[in-house]
């Protein structure tokens, strides 16, 4: 059993991987600014990653470090990107991996060609959204080689939008796009955090981004 803290725990999908960390007897402190309406058995705790000293509080003692937090600008101007000195310092401290929820914007739409969110289909009003997780994946790929993190992208139809259900089926890959036979790249949240639960569990992508989909 680990110890996960899950930054973002109230949201959309900081929810569904507490509640398949839960489901396999993880240990799990969920962060968020109003820590309200967490499940049974969740330790609740309220506050900001952009606050370093709470940040290494909430963390101490962690094995995961699980970063489910919109990248676009807070109502304070700061970004996701802008929080990430603060959580690779307290991964350190902690001997914990550190881990993302990412975006599908920054993944290739097929072997070496253009990113996603390079594309002339790609949505203008998703864009500051979508870099900003990209530029937090290009940070943890600059990052030293002792320190041990994984950015799982999900497909390009995720969300609250269109949740899905559990199947316990899926496809991972690497920097590229996957879509299935009808051309929809999508997944559930549930079978998302299947897939990221299970890199806690049996890790298989050290220093990595992968992703998952249908």
């Amino acid at each position: 059993m680990s110890k996960l803290v899950v930054f973002g725990a109230t949201g959309y999908a900081g929810g569904r991987i507490t509640e398949e960390a839960l489901r396999r007897g993880h240990s799990v402190v969920g962060v968020a600014r109003k820590a309200e309406g967490l499940p049974d058995g969740v330790e609740a705790r309220a506050g900001s990653m952009h606050d370093a000293g709470f940040v290494t509080d909430v963390t101490r003692g962690a094995d995961v470090i699980v970063v489910a937090t919109p990248g676009r600008a807070d109502d304070e101007g700061r970004r996701l990107l802008d929080a990430v000195p603060t959580l690779v310092d307290a991964a350190r401290a902690a001997g914990a991996r550190l881990s993302f929820v990412g975006g599908a914007g920054s993944l290739h739409v097929a072997e070496g060609g253009p990113r996603l969110i390079d594309t002339p289909e790609f949505p203008d009003e998703y864009k500051a959204e979508a870099g900003s997780h990209a530029d937090v994946l290009a940070a943890l790929r600059a990052l030293p080689e002792g320190d041990d993190w994984f950015y799982v992208s999900p497909a390009a139809e995720f969300g609250a939008w269109n949740a899905g259900e559990r199947t316990g089926e899926f496809r991972l890959g690497g920097d590229v796009l996957l879509s299935d036979e009808d051309g929809h790249s999508r997944i559930s949240g549930a079978d998302y955090a299947i897939a990221f639960v299970d890199e806690i569990d049996e890790p298989k992508h050290p220093r990595a981004r992968f992703t998952v989909a249908y």
